[in-house]
């Protein structure tokens, strides 16, 4: 049924976004994360604006034309250097989709970001019980102020994603249906999910994954709710089962992420562990991407796939 809503209103095609990971460092411990500010066997780095721009040059020379800007919570990214950043992009790419997903800031910063060019902003709200949030983050993490940055990043204009993680340690079925729930309410214009997967250097090293079935099923129930969303087949799927991403996009997906940022340093953000960031996953080989997609009746569509 999600499948056939995904191609009732979207056809056969596939929004591609070119993924750039601008640095790892963070000042967040979130219990779950390889890159939390407690892991201290990670390899730290941060992109230069000169590599960001890069990085888009050659995105945009493939035909991406939405770049998501994804990093840790890092003081360094200040509002004045990431503004920066934003008006470069703006400047250069002009026809581009500029996404954000750099964490909890304050208003004025996100509306200084808006007003610099970034058209939209992932958030994952992760879990709409209290309680559960807090036995995933320390105490100076809080649901409220998570909330806060959802609504502030609506306010201002932007097209805001939210979305959880499915197999979250501690995580119940009540979760999982308040969180379908939370996601009414707040009616985004992307919703991200995927599996948990554990990191060896974190608190969570010893759950055991997300389940990939419960995982499909909920891309098919979010289709089916919200049938306008945008909806990603996420790199966590795909990174544990090999046609993760195809399944996903067969069970309502209608989004792809594939990575741009340089080859180099991909490893290095690394949230969990055995995350995939080569083959089809990887910006520069687009071609095996179309080749994948075609083999299920799908094709890459070069446009800003905007929220519509």
């Amino acid at each position: 049924m999600a499948r056939a809503a995904t191609e009732h209103r979207f056809g056969d095609g596939i929004f591609i976004r070119g993924l750039i990971e601008i640095g790892n460092h963070c000042r967040c411990d979130c219990l779950y994360c390889g890159i939390r500010a407690g892991n201290s066997d990670t390899r730290r780095y941060r992109l230069s604006r000169d590599t960001i721009l890069d990085c888009c040059r050659f995105g945009y020379d493939r035909g991406f034309r939405t770049f998501v800007l994804q990093g840790g919570e890092d003081p360094v990214y200040d509002h004045g250097v990431l503004t920066d950043i934003i008006e470069a992009i703006r400047n250069d790419f002009p026809d581009v989709a500029i996404t954000l997903s750099v964490g909890e800031r304050e208003r004025s910063v996100y509306a200084e970001w808006r007003r610099a060019g970034a058209d939209r902003y992932l958030l994952r709200h992760e879990t709409a019980n209290l309680e559960h949030y807090a036995r995933l983050h320390p105490p100076a993490q809080t649901w409220e102020n998570r909330r806060r940055c959802l609504h502030d990043l609506q306010d201002l204009g932007y097209q805001t994603g939210g979305g959880f993680m499915v197999g979250s340690p501690y995580q119940t079925d009540d979760d999982l249906a308040a969180d379908i729930l939370f996601i009414r309410d707040l009616d985004p214009a992307m919703v991200g999910i995927g599996p948990f997967i554990p990191h060896h250097a974190s608190p969570f090293r010893d759950f055991p994954p997300g389940d990939v079935g419960t995982t499909l099923f909920l891309l098919s129930l979010l289709r089916l709710l919200f049938p306008r969303v945008l909806l990603p087949a996420t790199t966590a799927l795909g990174s544990l089962v090999p046609d993760g991403r195809e399944q996903g996009i067969l069970a309502g997906a209608n989004v792809v992420m594939p990575n741009l940022t340089p080859a180099d340093t991909r490893g290095s953000y690394d949230l969990y562990d055995n995350k995939l960031s080569d083959g089809a996953e990887a910006g520069e080989n687009l071609v095996a991407l179309k080749q994948r997609l075609h083999r299920i009746g799908r094709q890459v569509v070069v446009s800003r796939g905007d929220y519509v």
